[in-house]
C-alpha cells in the first residue's frame, strides 16, 4: 500500500494545492513516526485504511472517512486524555478556505474515535470500527498489539497500567457490542471478546 500516494490523491481532490500537500505529509509522516509510538504509527493507518478500501462503498462521505484516518491520531500522549480533539483541531486547522470536505463531520469523526461509542452518523460508526479491527486479530497478532500499547504507556510503572488497561478493557466488554456495524459485528464481534478477556487475565 502506498500511503503517501492515498494520501496526495486524497488532498488534491479536496482541494489542496500541491505544496500544502507535501508539506502536510511531512508533518504527518513525522506525527506518526516519532520513537514513542510503538502502535498508533504509520502501520496502523495502513490496517485502517485497508479496511477503508474494503467498505469504502458503504459509505456516504468516504472522503471525510479517509481524512479522519489520516488524522484522527495526529496528536499522541500516552499521558494525555484530549489526544483526539487535538488531532481534530489541528486537521480542522490545515484545511484551505475552498476546500470540498464536511468540517463538522470529519471533526465529530476524529472526536468520536476516543470513545469508540454508537453514533447517529453511520459513516463514524465505521470509523469507530476500523480503529478497533485489531482487537479481533488471531491472538498472536493480538499479543504484539497490546505489547506495543504497553510500551507507548512505558511512563507508568505495572501498578498503575495494569489496573487502568483493565478497567478500559472491561469497558468494551460492558457495553452491548463492541462494533458499532453489522458487518464488524457478524465478523469479528466473537473474536474481539475472547482476545481482550484473555488480556485481561494476564493483567490480574
Amino acid at each position: 500500500m502506498n500511503l503517501q500516494k492515498i494520501y496526495f490523491d486524497l488532498l488534491s481532490n479536496i482541494g489542496f494545492s500541491e505544496n500544502e500537500i507535501q508539506q502536510n505529509w511531512i508533518n504527518l509522516e513525522k506525527a506518526y513516526s516519532k520513537k514513542s509510538r510503538h502502535y498508533h504509527n504509520l502501520t496502523h493507518l495502513k490496517e485502517m485504511i485497508a479496511s477503508f478500501e474494503k467498505y469504502r462503498d458503504r459509505l456516504q462521505n468516504p472522503n471525510e472517512i479517509l481524512f479522519s484516518i489520516f488524522y484522527h491520531d495526529f496528536v499522541y500522549s500516552a499521558s494525555k486524555k484530549d489526544n483526539e480533539l487535538k488531532s481534530a483541531e489541528y486537521a480542522l486547522a490545515i484545511l484551505p478556505e475552498n476546500v470540498s470536505l464536511n468540517k463538522q463531520l470529519f471533526f465529530d469523526a476524529i472526536c468520536a474515535t476516543q470513545q469508540h461509542q454508537q453514533n447517529s452518523i453511520q459513516d463514524i460508526n465505521w470509523l469507530i470500527d476500523f480503529d478497533l479491527k485489531i482487537l479481533s486479530k488471531d491472538w498472536e497478532e493480538y499479543k504484539i498489539y497490546f505489547e506495543q500499547i504497553r510500551k507507548e504507556y512505558r511512563i507508568y510503572p505495572d501498578f498503575l497500567y495494569k489496573p487502568g488497561r483493565a478497567k478500559a478493557l472491561k469497558h468494551f466488554l460492558e457495553n452491548e457490542f463492541i462494533f458499532q456495524t453489522d458487518a464488524f459485528r457478524n465478523l469479528y464481534e466473537e473474536k474481539a471478546r475472547i482476545n481482550i478477556e484473555k488480556e485481561i487475565l494476564l493483567l490480574t
